[in-house]
């Protein structure tokens, strides 16, 4: 029985339709094909007997180190053996922008030093492991079949079939290579050159990646400018090539927490994450893929009436996400049920709007105009919701426990009124603006009577309770009040008080949420602390909290949702983008505040929230 490696140990690889998850012994633990939500391939990750991986390692003890090629999303692993050294290099062709098989995972083995041995150990399992499967020697390689997927292994070495497993073993010396080529479904004939698949891959994501010249003056400037970059490769990483939709994260089902419940599927797109994914991707510099994604659930909201405008889709748009669970499945180090689906499809969640209507403001601040439809969209969504602001919903965090009136969704309902009117305004665009300011004021004053408590001296997560939530500290940031308002700073020494840990680590809330178990520290609220610092004017604390958290990515640059206070250990499924996209609009609010130049119109935190600390001080 093999060990479940720690979250954070694993790196991704993809072809902007699925990923790869790779653990440090050379394993492939994770593939879902053929697109990112399909059923898996291997997934020793949620289950190390009966998940299926494909690993490649030497036969001898061995130490590992990796890193990705610089500016790629091609991984190299290397290994340390007591004879020797020799590196993996794994990665598959971005689809439609390389001229070779993007349904391929092309792993390279170097040598570099001495003689090594190595197996080759090779377990697909379709569908989750669920399908009937075949396997069976063929003129190019090694053919399994299940359901209706297939891999065919091109080998350059003697392989063995035995129990549902293909294995070998080979030596290479010093200078010696070896390629294997793992042709899935539809790739299996296709002619290719692995070295310039290899070199072609390189040199498009080396083209696409962020970069700035010495002179520049980089919004992200800074010891974090890596990471950034990192962060952008992951968010690219998991953008879907034919429709732009970007995925949450690549796997489903790792645990929030070890041995518990909270086991999820992240495979789709959440609509709440479009205003901070748009600003981020834009000041970035890769205004292709804001646009793609804008155009993307522009279309799924004319498709739809706002009401039944879904919290999350899938990644081509699939509106039904019926949540399941996996029978048979241990799930990863014990943590069931493996579930496939997510049932907050079916919420109802107000935040959405405003997040929807944050994202397209942002792409108008950028010069992006609105077609007549697109604007019959929007006014649509600011009319929905003017009728159904005061009433409950699941919240952004889709607690299980039943409807609350949240304060954060009551927020952001202001912010739909708020952008609403701004984008009809700077676009002359024909609306009932009055009507629309008198729901604005109306929602403003009530969450102030509400929202508000002032024996907490801060915002609470509902109407009625005393908890906290992480999500007060976004009110100065969307622009709902001032930073130096002494209600926003009584929220932010608040959330300090109760829900940070380690002077870094940021719950998400401390209410009940309907689920039994805990979870560890919210990778993306530490950085909405780390904002609302920098932006009332605590820069150095910022940086310094900012410089913590980022100790705690693997060494690849990756990090999931969520990290444990007490071991430091990752949790949730990983890499989240929720958590990259936080990465990168901190840094870009911190090189802000410190003077630097940004792309465009000022972020939105600063162009909204009124910071303490303004470009140039």
């Amino acid at each position: 029985m093999h060990e479940y490696p720690p979250i954070e140990s694993y790196g991704v690889v993809g072809n902007l339709e699925t990923c790869a998850l790779v653990a440090p012994d050379g394993s492939v633990d994770w593939f879902p094909f053929p697109h990112l939500e399909s059923p898996s391939i291997f997934a020793a990750i949620l289950d190390t007997d009966r998940g299926g991986r494909f690993r490649i390692a030497p036969t001898d003890s061995f130490e590992t180190s990796r890193r990705y090629v610089d500016d790629t999303n091609v991984l190299e692993t290397t290994f340390h053996a007591d004879e020797g050294t020799a590196t993996v290099t794994d990665f598959l062709p971005p689809a439609g922008q390389v001229d070779h098989p993007k349904k391929v995972i092309y792993r390279k083995v170097d040598c570099t030093d001495g003689v090594v041995d190595l197996a080759v150990d090779l377990e697909p399992r379709f569908d989750y492991g669920r399908a009937e499967m075949s396997i069976e020697s063929v003129e190019n390689g090694i053919l399994a079949e299940g359901g209706e997927e297939r891999t065919l292994l091109e080998s350059p070495v003697d392989l063995a079939i035995e129990d549902g497993r293909i294995t070998g073993e080979f030596s290479l010396e010093a200078g010696e290579t070896a390629w294997f080529l793992l042709r899935c479904t539809g790739a299996e004939d296709a002619n290719t050159d692995p070295e310039a698949a290899l070199e072609e891959t390189i040199e498009y994501w080396t083209d696409w990646a962020h970069t700035c010249d010495p002179g520049d003056d980089c919004a992200f400037e800074g010891p974090w400018h890596d990471h950034v970059v990192r962060s952008e490769l992951v968010l690219k990483l998991l953008t879907h090539a034919e429709s732009g939709a970007i995925a949450a994260a690549p796997t489903t089902s790792l645990p929030e927490d070890i041995g518990g419940v909270r086991n999820w599927d992240y495979r789709f797109n959440w609509l709440r994450d479009a205003g901070f994914t748009v600003q981020a991707l834009m000041n970035l510099g890769t205004a292709e893929e804001a646009n793609d994604y804008v155009d993307w659930f522009m279309d799924l909201c004319q498709a739809d009436d706002p009401e039944a405008i879904q919290p999350l889709y899938g990644l081509h748009g699939e509106s039904d996400l019926k949540e399941r669970e996996i029978e048979g499945f241990e799930g990863y180090r014990s943590s069931s049920p493996v579930r496939i689906g997510n049932g907050a499809a079916d919420q109802r969640q107000l935040d959405i709007y405003g997040e929807l209507l944050l994202a397209v403001d942002e792409m108008c601040q950028h010069g992006r105009t609105l077609d007549d439809d697109e604007w019959a969209t929007i006014r649509g969504i600011v009319e929905y919701v003017r009728e159904v602001w005061d009433e409950p919903d699941a919240g952004i965090w889709e607690v299980r426990g039943g409807d609350e009136h949240f304060v954060y969704s009551k927020v952001l309902c202001w912010v739909a009124l708020d952008r609403g009117i701004a984008i009809a305004t700077d676009g002359d665009h024909d609306a009932p603006l009055e009507d629309w300011q008198e729901t604005r004021e109306r929602i403003r004053d009530n969450v102030l009577e509400n929202g508000y408590d002032e024996d907490v001296g801060a915002f609470v997560q509902s109407y009625g309770s005393d908890a906290l939530d992480a999500t007060g500290l976004l009110l100065p940031v969307v622009g709902f009040l001032p930073f130096d308002d002494d209600r926003v700073q009584g929220t932010i020494d608040a959330t300090e008080r109760e829900l940070l840990e380690d002077d870094v680590f940021v719950k998400r809330y401390d209410g009940d949420d309907g689920l039994p178990g805990d979870e560890g520290a919210f990778v993306l609220c530490s950085c909405w602390l780390i904002d609302a610092l920098a932006l009332s004017g605590r820069v150095e604390e910022a940086e310094s909290r900012f410089e913590t958290l980022l100790s705690y990515l693997n060494p690849l640059g990756l990090v999931a949702e969520e990290i444990d206070t007490e071991t430091g250990a990752h949790l949730g499924n990983f890499p989240q983008a929720f958590s990259h996209i936080g990465i990168v609009n901190s840094a870009l609010y911190l090189g802000f505040a410190r003077g630097h130049e940004t792309r465009g119109p000022p972020p939105m935190g600063i162009r909204l929230g009124e910071p303490v600390v303004s470009s140039g001080e």
